[in-house]
């Protein structure tokens, strides 16, 4: 049994990602304590860095698309299968060209849902109206 029973989207991509900016942030966080601009810019450059790696992981295969993923690929060092190809809802992949094959992800039926009683407009208005 996994450690986590959801798909978080645990990623390398992600991981390298958050690794990057937090040392942009911690050093934008330096700058503003010493009133240094120069330190500032150079976090908030090390953050624009930290979006481009995790963009070009993310299409290599090592980020998550929108949408869950089969289980098998839900630990965090297993590549995406559907990334070559691009993911149909995702702004990363159209950004690179990348259009996606299929349908667009369904939306999980949430756990306090039955399958045989979808989610309505009306009712999930119905809170206020009471």
């Amino acid at each position: 049994m996994s450690a986590h029973q959801y798909d978080h989207g645990h990623t390398v991509a992600g991981w390298v990602g958050f690794g990057i900016a937090t040392v942009g942030a911690g050093v934008a966080g330096l700058g503003v304590c010493t009133a240094s601009g120069l330190l500032i810019a150079g976090g908030a450059a090390i953050g624009v860095v930290s979006l481009l790696v995790t963009w070009a992981l993310h299409l290599a295969g090592w980020g998550k698309g929108p949408g869950l993923r089969p289980r098998a690929e839900w630990g965090w060092r297993g590549r995406d299968s559907a990334a070559p190809g691009g993911h149909a809802e995702c702004l990363g992949c159209r950004l690179a060209g990348r259009r996606g094959r299929g349908a667009p992800a369904a939306v999980p039926v949430m756990p306090a849902q039955r399958e045989s009683e979808p989610e309505t407009v009306a009712a999930a208005g119905a809170d206020s109206v009471r």
